[in-house]
């Protein structure tokens, strides 16, 4: 399986309501210094979402708890995070909504 679709399946197990960060994502993955490629490959996502089969790109957050770049803008990604129910405090994720 290549490191592609390693973090394309990682991401997929975030559940709905949560948030995992991109070193979290690349540590399992297999590789925890490839954070900027988590984020590169999450960018061209084929099939973002939340529904079946898709992989849900916009639970995938900075370190720093705020919500981070977003193929569809950062807007509509803050907007599909609180949708799921996380909340926001200062411009940042609460940390009880990480993994």
């Amino acid at each position: 399986m290549s490191f592609t679709e390693r973090v394309y399946r990682e991401t997929a197990r975030i559940p709905k309501g949560r948030v995992a960060t991109y070193s979290y994502i690349a540590r399992r993955a297999g590789s925890y210094r490839a954070v900027r490629a988590v984020g590169n490959i999450l960018n061209r996502n084929p099939n973002p979402g939340s529904g079946k089969d898709n992989v849900p790109c916009h639970r995938v957050v900075r370190t720093d708890r705020i919500a981070g770049g977003f193929a569809r803008g950062t807007n509509k990604k803050v907007r599909l995070l609180k949708k799921e129910g996380i909340l926001f405090e200062d411009g940042r994720i609460q940390t009880e909504f990480f993994m």
